[in-house]
């Protein structure tokens, strides 16, 4: 925890501020692993967590280096953290208007601002690549369960159910997301043309391509992986598209090294299902950062010049999609190394004909 509060604010340093205070769950656990409602403030002499009383017992328990507050919720809670922080220039993840209003009443040198933080969470350490490869292997798991679980007349929702089911029995969690209300992606026939379907009461039929992707939290992290599946013998289509989804992700993979641009890894997946003449269906951008967010930087996408550096994080994930028909996607969770990227998941690639 001291080498990430040095690296957060040698950081918020180049902003003019000398304390950093993280409201998100997310950069809370990140500098103290604390989840929950807290704030942490984070100085050159050390960092301290400021809870509301009914989260204090537990933020003691769990917290690592770090002096945990007491304090009530709401106003008392802002202003505990004003108190703490008077005559400094602070660098804050708040993103509740209200809240940063009245930490300026009290103290008007505060600086919103989110980089700061991505920045020192771009680069992974041992331990974060260690429990990002645990939830990866989980991944995997899970897709030898659809195996088992995939036949005509079950329904997406019922493999959803099946899935969380036993993730939440290995140790893993679904993420909640604001954009969707359904944890999973599962999605067969002309669902699967949808990149994020929600989950349907729609069953699998044969001549079904399933895309399944998975997104789950172990320990704090993410990982991310999708594989496609068929339901009984595929089309001639169905398969020729699923090939060239295949190659155009190991394009990627191969692409995926520190020096090149997040637009380079974003290109190779690109340019090679362009060549095929199925452009105009890859819809998204080729990959993301994962971490404690299921999205972070660096983004791989189109004329992104952001270099990728040894020990980021991220999914490779190219797709095409044929509205009314089927869409393929194959995703992994890689780790950028020296060389060829780490890439996470063990589960084949070649297509799963159930």
């Amino acid at each position: 925890m001291k080498e990430r509060r040095s690296r957060i604010l040698r950081h918020a340093a180049d902003l003019g501020c000398n304390v950093v205070a993280a409201f998100e769950p997310e950069n809370v656990f990140y500098l103290t692993g604390f989840w929950g409602e807290a704030i942490a403030v984070c100085t050159e002499g050390g960092t301290k967590l400021i809870a509301p009383k009914l989260e204090y017992s537990r933020a003691k328990q769990s917290s690592v280096d770090c002096e945990v507050i007491p304090t009530e919720r709401g106003s008392e809670l802002i202003s505990s953290f004003a108190a703490q922080t008077k005559a400094s220039r602070v660098c804050t993840d708040c993103s509740d208007y209200s809240a940063v209003e009245q930490i300026r009443k009290q103290n008007g040198n505060i600086v919103t601002d989110t980089e700061p933080f991505f920045q020192t969470r771009r680069i992974k350490d041992e331990g974060e690549i260690r429990v990002i490869t645990h939830a990866s292997h989980i991944l995997d798991r899970l897709y030898e369960i659809c195996t088992e679980e995939i036949k005509p007349g079950v329904s997406e929702r019922e493999l959803q159910a099946k899935l969380i089911y036993e993730a939440m029995k290995i140790g893993a969690n679904p993420p909640s997301y604001k954009s969707t209300l359904n944890p999973l992606i599962i999605a067969g026939g002309p669902n699967g043309a949808l990149p994020h379907a929600e989950v349907t009461d729609r069953k699998f039929r044969k001549k079904d391509m399933i895309v399944v992707d998975l997104t789950l939290r172990h320990a704090g992290y993410i990982a991310d992986a999708t594989r496609t599946f068929a339901l009984g013998t595929p089309s001639q289509e169905a398969m020729h598209v699923y090939e060239i989804v295949k190659e155009s992700q190991k394009a990627g993979l191969q692409a995926a090294r520190p020096g090149a641009t997040c637009g380079d890894v974003d290109a190779a997946c690109r340019d090679l299902i362009d060549e095929q003449g199925f452009g105009k269906y890859f819809i998204h951008s080729t990959g993301h950062g994962i971490g404690l967010d299921v999205h972070e930087p660096p983004w791989l996408r189109t004329k992104n010049s952001e270099v990728l550096q040894t020990g980021m994080a991220v999914t490779v994930e190219p797709g095409i999609y044929l509205e009314n028909k089927f869409g393929v996607r194959i995703e992994d969770s890689i780790i950028i190394t020296g060389g060829r990227p780490k890439i996470l998941n063990r589960f084949t690639k070649d297509l799963v004909v159930l």
